[in-house]
C-alpha cells in the first residue's frame, strides 16, 4: 500500500493502534529510503575508483566520420558514449541538430534527472505532468511572421528544430521508462541507423499518460518522428527527411472550487475534492483510460524535405595504407519544402453551466462547448550557400528565398488564406582553432501578408585562457504580427484583442563560462514594445509603453569533498515597475550530491534537491482558449520543494529513483502530505510523489 494511502488509514474502533501502525510504517519506509541515498553510497565510498580506458591497440578503432563521411580522429571525451571499454561493444555515435553543423555525442552521465527527463524543472504544470505549463524564468515568443498563438503545451511537443541526426557505426537504440504516482507512465524509445556511412535512419516515439491527482486533469500525448540523411557516393548530393506527429490530450478542470478542503480530506485523497470544471461525478483515474471528455486536443503533423547539389573540389587521404577520396563543398543549392498541418480544440461534451457561470463569466448556450481552429502551411525555400575555406566546414555564407503559403481559421468561419515572400541571409564562422564563433542572420517579410515582420539576430563568442573559458554577446531584434487567435474573424476561440499593433522585441545577452571553476554566468535584457499580454480570462491587451525585464543567473559545482559535490543555480529577475508581467524575483536550485565510480561498472549519484521561488502573483490560466493570463490579486506563497534522488549507471543501464515533494508532509493532520504547492491560483500541485525511471541503450 503507498505511504500517502497508508498516511491516511483511520480506524473507528482502535484510532490509538492505528495511529501508532500509521506512525512504524512511516518510520519503515523513511528508514528504506535512507538506506538506499545514504547507507550504500557510504559503504561504497570505500572500494577504489577506476578509470575506464579506451581501446588503442587497433588504430583502426580510432577512425571515424564526420557528416560529410570524410575521417576523422576519435575525439576522447569523459562519460560519453563516444569510446567504451574493450569489454562492451564497440560504437562510434554522434549527432548534430537540424540546422546545425555542430558535432555532439551522448551524454551518458547520471548527475542530473533531467537530462534524461524531457521536461525542463524551469516549467511549471498545471498539476499533473501533461498539463498546460509555462516556464517560470521570462522566455517571449521571439518568431516572426504568422502564428496560430497556442503554446499552453508547447512543452510537449517533437519539433524540427530539436531533430537529431545521427552518424553511427552500428545500430543503436535506447529504451526509457518512468513510472510515477497515481499510475503516471512514460515511455521512450530510440532508434538510430546508419549504413555504409551515407544513410542514417532514426526513429523516436514517446508516449505520456498520467492521471493526475485531482479530478478531470489526465493527460494522454503521444510524439512520434522519423527522420532520414542521405548523401551520395560522390559527396555532391544529399537530402534530409523528417516526419513529426503530435497528438496532445489533457482534460481541463479549472482548478480546485474550494482549496481550503486540502486540510480536511477524509481519506486524505485529494481526488475526492471538486474542481471548477468537468463533470465530477463521471471523473476516473484509471490510467488505462485516454478519454477527455473535458478539455484540451492538440493535432500535428509536419512533413520536411531538403535536398542540396555541391560543386566544389576533389582530394583524398591516407591513413594506415588506406586511401579514403574526399570532397569539400564549395557552392551549395539547397531546396527545402515543409507542409505543417495543425488542429486546436477545446470541447466539453456535458458541461455544468452553473460552474461556467460563476467561475469563468461564460453563459453556455448549447448542449456541448466546442471551439476548434484548423491551420495549413506550406513553404518553399531556395537557398545558395558558399564555403570560403574548403577545410572549414564550419564557416559559410547563405542567401536565399522563401515563399510560403497558410490556409485556415476557426471551424464554422470563413476560410482564409496568406502568402509571404520571405528574404534570408545567414553567416557562420567557427574558426579552425574554433576560438572564434561567429553567427549572423537574417530573415524579413518582404512582401505579403505579414509584410514588415522580421527577425535579426547576432552572436560572438571568443575562447579564452587555453580554452579553459568562453565569453559570448549577442542580439536579437524581432519584429512580430499578433498571432491569428486574437483576430475573432479568424479563430473561433473566446478571445477579445480589437485593434493589436505589431509587437517589436529585442534581447540583448551575454555569456560567460569558466571550466576550471565549474562556473556559469549569464544574463539578457529585454526591450518590448506594444507587448501583447492576457489580463482575464478572455481579454488580449496592448502595453502602449516599454516593458524591460532583466534576467541574470549562476550556475556554481563546489566541490566539497572526493565524492561530495554541491550543485547551486540561481535566477535573479526584475521588470519595470508597473509591467504587466508577473515573474519570481528570486528562482534557485541546489543539489547536495555524493556521487563517483565504484566497483568499476558503477556509477552512483544521490542526494537532496531544493527547488525554490520567492512569493509573486503567479499567472491564472484560462482553459477556454488555452492562455495564461496576468493577475495581480493572489500572491502565490510556496514552500520549498524538497526531492531526494538516487540515480545510478552500469554500463549502458541507468536507473533513477526520486521521492518528490517531501515539503508537503504536514505533521498536525496525521503526518498527512497536504500541504502542497500551487502552480497558479486555485490549481494545486502533487503532493508526496515517487518515481522510478529506467534507460537501457543497446548496440546491435
Amino acid at each position: 500500500m503507498p505511504a500517502f494511502y497508508i498516511l491516511s488509514f483511520h480506524s473507528t474502533e482502535c484510532g490509538y493502534f492505528a495511529h501508532l501502525k500509521v506512525y512504524m510504517k512511516l518510520k519503515c519506509f523513511a528508514c528504506l529510503f535512507l538506506l538506499l541515498a545514504v547507507v550504500i553510497p557510504v559503504t561504497v565510498c570505500a572500494q577504489d575508483t577506476r578509470e575506464t580506458i579506451p581501446n588503442t591497440q587497433n588504430p583502426a578503432s580510432q577512425i571515424t566520420y564526420d557528416s560529410q563521411g570524410r575521417p576523422i580522429r576519435k575525439p576522447t571525451q569523459k562519460d560519453s558514449l563516444i569510446h567504451r571499454n574493450p569489454l562492451e561493444d564497440s560504437i562510434s555515435i554522434s549527432y548534430r541538430y537540424f540546422d546545425s553543423t555542430r558535432s555532439e555525442h551522448l551524454d551518458s552521465s547520471i548527475t542530473d534527472f533531467y537530462k534524461w527527463f524531457p521536461f525542463s524543472y524551469k516549467n511549471v504544470d498545471l498539476g499533473n505532468m501533461g498539463n498546460a505549463s509555462e516556464s517560470i524564468i521570462f522566455s517571449p515568443n521571439m518568431q516572426p511572421g504568422w502564428d496560430a498563438g497556442f503554446h499552453a503545451y508547447d512543452l510537449y511537443r517533437f519539433t524540427v528544430k530539436d531533430t537529431r541526426f545521427f552518424n553511427t557505426s552500428r545500430p543503436y537504440a535506447e529504451l526509457g521508462y518512468l513510472l510515477g504516482g497515481k499510475g503516471e507512465q512514460m515511455i521512450n524509445v530510440l532508434f538510430t541507423k546508419s549504413s555504409k556511412r551515407n544513410f542514417n535512419f532514426t526513429f523516436q516515439y514517446r508516449f505520456i499518460n498520467s492521471p493526475g491527482s485531482y479530478k478531470n486533469q489526465n493527460s494522454s500525448h503521444n510524439n512520434i518522428r522519423i527522420n532520414t540523411y542521405f548523401t551520395s557516393r560522390n559527396k555532391r548530393y544529399g537530402n534530409y527527411f523528417i516526419f513529426i506527429n503530435n497528438k496532445l490530450r489533457s482534460s481541463e478542470n479549472g482548478g480546485l472550487q474550494d482549496e481550503g478542503k486540502l486540510d480536511s480530506l477524509s481519506l486524505n485523497d485529494p481526488f475526492e475534492l471538486f474542481t471548477r470544471m468537468g463533470n465530477n461525478a463521471q471523473s476516473s483515474r484509471n490510467f488505462f483510460s485516454t478519454n477527455i471528455s473535458t478539455g484540451t486536443s492538440y493535432n500535428e503533423n509536419m512533413f520536411l524535405f531538403r535536398q542540396y547539389y555541391d560543386i566544389g573540389q576533389k582530394d583524398s587521404l591516407v591513413v594506415d595504407s588506406t586511401t579514403y577520396q574526399l570532397f569539400y563543398p564549395r557552392l551549395r543549392f539547397q531546396h527545402t519544402i515543409s507542409y505543417q498541418s495543425q488542429k486546436f480544440i477545446f470541447s466539453d461534451i456535458s458541461p455544468v453551466d452553473s460552474n461556467y457561470t460563476k467561475y469563468f463569466n461564460y453563459l453556455v448556450n448549447s448542449p456541448t462547448i466546442h471551439f476548434q481552429d484548423n491551420w495549413q502551411n506550406l513553404v518553399n525555400d531556395f537557398s545558395i550557400i558558399t564555403y570560403p575555406q574548403k577545410n572549414n566546414f564550419n564557416q559559410f555564407f547563405k542567401i536565399g528565398a522563401t515563399h510560403e503559403w497558410i490556409q485556415g481559421g476557426g471551424e464554422n468561419l470563413p476560410a482564409v488564406q496568406y502568402t509571404n515572400i520571405i528574404a534570408n541571409v545567414e553567416y557562420r564562422n567557427r574558426t579552425k582553432n574554433q576560438q572564434w564563433d561567429l553567427v549572423a542572420r537574417g530573415k524579413l517579410y518582404a512582401a505579403g501578408s505579414y509584410a514588415g515582420d522580421y527577425d535579426a539576430f547576432i552572436s560572438l563568442q571568443k575562447m579564452v585562457a587555453h580554452s579553459t573559458a568562453f565569453f559570448q554577446l549577442g542580439l536579437q531584434n524581432v519584429n512580430k504580427s499578433p498571432a491569428s487567435v486574437f483576430n475573432n474573424q479568424l479563430s473561433s476561440f473566446p478571445v477579445v484583442a480589437p485593434g493589436l499593433n505589431k509587437e517589436n522585441n529585442t534581447r540583448v545577452f551575454a555569456n560567460l563560462h569558466f571550466n576550471k571553476l565549474h562556473l556559469d554566468l549569464s544574463g539578457e535584457y529585454f526591450i518590448l514594445g506594444n507587448y501583447i499580454y492576457f489580463d482575464n480570462f478572455y481579454e488580449a491587451k496592448q502595453s502602449a509603453a516599454l516593458v524591460n525585464v532583466l534576467h541574470t543567473a549562476a550556475e556554481k559545482q563546489f566541490k566539497i569533498a572526493r565524492h561530495w559535490n554541491l550543485y547551486s543555480e540561481v535566477h535573479f529577475q526584475k521588470t519595470t515597475a508597473n509591467a504587466p508581467i508577473e515573474i519570481p524575483l528570486i528562482f534557485t536550485r541546489n543539489r547536495f550530491a555524493f556521487e563517483g565510480n565504484f566497483f568499476t561498472n558503477l556509477f552512483l549519484s544521490t542526494g537532496i534537491e531544493v527547488i525554490y521561488n520567492t512569493p509573486y502573483h503567479a499567472d491564472n490560466y484560462s482553459p477556454l482558449n488555452g492562455h495564461f493570463f496576468v493577475q495581480d490579486t493572489l500572491t502565490i506563497h510556496n514552500r520549498p520543494e524538497i526531492n531526494l534522488y538516487l540515480g545510478m549507471r552500469i554500463k549502458s543501464f541507468k536507473g533513477f529513483i526520486r521521492l518528490e515533494n517531501l515539503n508537503t508532509l504536514n505533521i498536525q493532520n496525521n503526518f498527512s502530505f497536504t500541504n502542497v504547492n500551487f502552480a497558479a491560483p486555485h490549481y494545486a500541485e502533487r503532493g508526496l510523489w515517487i518515481r522510478v525511471g529506467i534507460w537501457w541503450n543497446f548496440v546491435n
